[in-house]
């Protein structure tokens, strides 16, 4: 276990705890009203639940960091078919929470599992292990470098159905972003573009003609971002005006922990989506600024890590991850400032949630798993150097 830990990328992991400490001291402050008002909970309801899930997501991320990476080759399609069917189950059995049907609850725990969240991570996983194998095979040809692809296109038109349209394209973003890195012949781009094309054609039409509610009309609203305080009567206006004043209201150095006026249930969605606006009002832009810095070391910690990788599966996870964190933090903050509709994406280890949590804290300790791999290869390198 020392041993181990002592091989980890110690500044990814002291980010990653100031994020973890910072987001929930702000899920306690930015719930503390609703969940006495709008859920008839206690203070301090969402906060035990928050801690609960950062406590099971570092002891699980410990177990990952004692896994090798290529253990994973037995269970990759296993992990990848049985996501695809949770997914598909969940347009059947899954509970309709907010106009969308992406919750498993668990009976008699008031705990939901959002299938999604994970299905983003299995597949970067299943990508990872697939083309470190298909790149060593010379005859590969253009359709088994697609067929990862194609599996997204399934789990992405399976969380759009349900309908979760943020999630799906976050996850096809991802798919397309590790696709493009491959190392591959360049006179194969042109038609791997080509097949992509008609890939996105078909998955368009399937969603047309699914008979599946793709937007809902609160959805399809989102898509009207601009000026929300102009349409403060529609609940997009709403929500992010209310962040906008939240925003305001923080000045330079914030109003105080627990002095926000917005969390009184002016945002709806103060823990979750608009945490970061709560952040910003209570201890200022400065801090704002702090966290925005940290969220920036934290992609860089990982983009080191992945190109320091020595194998294309570890290179891969890593890259993975970091468009896991990009996506998110860009698209929580840029909807929440009216650049990008708002989709209900939430902001990495400062939101509110159960499954989000977990999931990037196991793809944060995954990444620590190549980095201890990394250095386990570059010893073994340079010992096999010194011994020649």
């Amino acid at each position: 276990m020392k041993k181990t830990f002592s091989k980890i990328d110690k500044p990814l992991l002291i980010v990653t705890i100031l994020l973890c400490g910072i987001g929930l001291l702000m899920v306690f402050s930015a719930s503390s009203i609703s969940a006495i008002h709008r859920y008839n909970k206690s203070i301090t309801y969402f906060f035990v639940r928050q801690l609960a899930f950062i406590i099971a997501s570092f002891i699980g991320g410990f177990i990952i960091l004692h896994i090798k990476t290529k253990w994973y080759k037995k269970i990759h399609w296993f992990l990848i078919i049985g996501i695809t069917i949770v997914l598909a189950s969940l347009l059947v059995y899954g509970e309709i929470t907010n106009h969308v049907q992406s919750w498993f609850y668990i009976p008699h725990t008031g705990f939901a599992l959002q299938p999604s969240e994970f299905a983003k991570s299995f597949l970067i996983l299943f990508m990872a292990i697939y083309y470190n194998k298909l790149i060593k095979n010379k005859n590969a040809t253009i359709i088994q470098y697609l067929i990862p692809l194609a599996i997204a296109f399934v789990i992405g038109i399976l969380i759009a159905m349900q309908p979760d349209f943020g999630s799906a394209m976050i996850l096809l973003a991802i798919a397309f972003c590790i696709f493009i890195s491959i190392p591959m012949a360049k006179s194969n781009l042109p038609k791997i573009m080509l097949a992509l094309g008609i890939g996105g054609i078909l998955l368009l039409l399937a969603l047309v003609y699914s008979g599946a509610e793709i937007l809902n009309s609160d959805q399809m609203s989102r898509f009207n971002f601009r000026n929300p305080c102009q349409r403060y009567t529609e609940e997009s206006g709403y929500q992010v005006c209310n962040g906008f004043i939240a925003i305001n209201n923080g000045h330079f150095t914030g109003v105080g922990v627990g002095n926000s006026s917005q969390k009184y249930l002016y945002l709806p969605e103060s823990h979750t989506d608009f945490i970061f606006a709560i952040l910003v009002e209570e201890l200022g832009l400065f801090m704002g600024i702090f966290v925005l810095t940290l969220y920036i070391f934290l992609l860089y910690r990982i983009l080191k890590i992945a190109k320091e990788a020595y194998n294309l599966r570890n290179s891969i996870i890593a890259y993975g991850t970091f468009w896991l964190f990009t996506f998110h933090i860009v698209i929580n903050l840029c909807g929440m400032l009216a650049l990008l509709p708002l989709t209900g994406v939430p902001l990495p280890l400062m939101s509110y949630g159960g499954s989000s949590t977990i999931n990037f804290i196991g793809m944060l300790f995954l990444t620590q798993r190549v980095a201890i791999e990394n250095k386990e290869t570059k010893y073994q390198l340079e010992l096999k150097k010194l011994t020649n």
